[in-house]
């Protein structure tokens, strides 16, 4: 993996947790503001994938735009999943499932189905990550898992996961095997969901308005920094980057995110979390080096 690869997926990771940390601020808006920044999105890289269009440096064809839909119906799912699992379990169990499942089932992924060869480092690297989510989410507390509300939260947490795997490698095998654009991609996933939650505006114009008032400037901080987010990773597959690699290394973020937790809103950061930390940079070493 080129330093390149690396430095893309980094970056992406810083990225996805500074979006999210502008997420949370506007959490009590919900689905609307799921629908804010996918306009946002939309709006702000469509002179992007405009020129693309008209320049025809998109490979078109009926077995790519295939891909395109189904990689849009995957992400769609996934929403839907991990929205269900909010609420019937608490985040703290749901969130580390999904992001420690989905890396696990994408590498296996890439392995299977993209014949990418598995190399102890880089197995071992996927552990120390996935153990490392599991204690920055769980703060140690693995007990958590054994309540009713955890054992919802693994089910929904390991289907979420799940889903994940899916768009992950769909998405690779879309920008490596079949040479479309990682904006592109994301554009049209996002195209979709703004299409679907668009109905529900609709309905209802001045709920819309007045549930979003004082939260544009996080609406349009997301908008553009969660297709960035996602675009250098697909830029790090596009370049040759394997994704048995990529996959776990970007929920580094997590590891972004705790210490953005601790530094920014003041949150405890006890020792299991910091443990986590080490654990997780120990993991994201090894995968670089594999």
């Amino acid at each position: 993996m080129t330093l390149v690869s690396v430095t893309l997926v980094v970056l992406a990771s810083l990225i996805h947790a500074s979006w999210n940390l502008l997420a949370k601020r506007a959490a009590s808006v919900g689905a609307r503001f799921v629908f804010a920044y996918n306009l946002v999105s939309c709006a702000a890289y469509t002179p992007w994938v405009g020129w693309l269009l008209i320049h025809d440096a998109v490979p078109w064809s009926l077995h790519g735009a295939g891909f395109l839909l189904l990689s849009g119906l995957i992400h769609l799912g996934y929403s839907l999943c991990l929205q269900r699992g909010y609420q019937v379990a608490d985040l703290s169990v749901v969130y580390p499932v999904a992001r420690g499942t989905g890396p696990m089932l994408s590498t296996i992924g890439a392995f299977v189905i993209l014949g990418e060869t598995p190399r102890l480092a880089g197995i071992a690297g996927l552990l120390l990550v996935v153990a490392g989510i599991v204690l920055i989410a769980t703060n140690g507390r693995l007990a958590t898992f054994l309540r009713p509300e955890g054992q919802s939260g693994l089910r929904w947490g390991g289907l979420t996961g799940g889903f994940i795997a899916s768009y992950t490698v769909v998405d690779a095998i879309t920008v490596k095997t079949l040479g479309i654009a990682p904006v592109l991609l994301d554009w049209f996933n996002n195209l979709l969901r703004f299409v679907l939650l668009a109905p529900m505006v609709l309905r209802d114009p001045l709920r819309f308005r007045d549930a979003m008032r004082g939260h544009w400037p996080e609406a349009i901080g997301v908008g553009l920094l969660s297709p960035l987010s996602y675009i250098l990773v697909l830029e790090a597959l596009r370049h040759g980057a394997p994704l048995s690699i990529v996959a776990p290394m970007r929920e580094m973020s997590m590891m972004v995110g705790a210490l953005m937790g601790l530094l920014i809103l003041r949150e405890h950061v006890g020792p299991w979390r910091l443990g986590g930390c080490a654990v997780l940079v120990v993991g994201v070493m090894l995968l670089g080096s594999a």
